[in-house]
């Protein structure tokens, strides 16, 4: 199969997978992540009714940014967003992240609506995830049932066979 197909249905099956466990309703809409190369935007949909509630892009000169594809504006983004959810009278949200990995862009976006006023993640627990991503704890080693015997040194094994 051509690797770009491939990649785009690898994708939809990720966008599939998160998605059917959310659902947007008029008290707490979906909250969908769109991100591409040069910009991110981002729309609260009320899957009820199948209305989309608000949103708020980094494309356009009405954004204010000079370049969309940071996490500066993805910051600004999620504070539009939740600025247009408290005046349609949103205040939470279920947040999809649409098959992208939670981290960068994304997780800015929706730190910055949280911290806005539009709850869709939790904070503290996030902040403590990003910043100490890097590490994994070491597994500790598995317990052999044997004692391990002590190997002879290189030369012991030609010794015995003179």
């Amino acid at each position: 199969m051509n690797t770009q197909k491939l990649k785009a249905k690898r994708a939809e099956r990720r966008r599939y997978r998160v998605r059917k466990a959310l659902y947007g309703t008029p008290t707490k809409p979906r909250l969908s992540v769109h991100r591409s190369n040069l910009h991110i935007a981002a729309q609260l949909i009320d899957d009820l009714n199948g209305v989309t509630v608000a949103s708020a892009s980094s494309q356009g000169k009405a954004s204010g940014l000079k370049h969309g594809a940071n996490v500066a504006a993805a910051k600004a983004v999620g504070a539009k967003l939740a600025e247009a959810a408290k005046a349609k009278g949103v205040t939470e949200a279920a947040f999809d992240r649409g098959g992208f990995r939670f981290h960068g862009r994304i997780a800015a976006l929706a730190l910055a609506a949280t911290e806005a006023g539009l709850v869709c993640t939790n904070v503290e627990k996030t902040k403590a995830k990003l910043a100490g991503g890097g590490e994994k704890k070491a597994a500790p080693a598995p317990a052999d049932k044997k004692a391990a015997k002590p190997k002879p040194e290189g030369g012991a094994k030609k010794e015995a066979k003179k």
